[in-house]
């Protein structure tokens, strides 16, 4: 079953589903370098990712 409403272009993780969804039963997002503020998307990454080959 996919989260509702979120969107995943990474077509080579393992959660990836067709029309880009997201098949994880959660997402995890951290500031790139720690602590809990980023000012842009770019200073975030989805830890959630897994290679699917895994």
């Amino acid at each position: 079953m996919s989260l509702p409403g979120v969107k995943c272009t990474v077509s080579s993780c393992r959660f990836w589903k067709s029309g880009e969804h997201c098949d994880a039963s959660a997402i995890e997002v951290n500031v790139d370098g720690g602590g809990a503020h980023a000012r842009q998307s770019d200073q975030t990454n989805c830890h959630t990712f897994q290679p699917k080959n895994s």
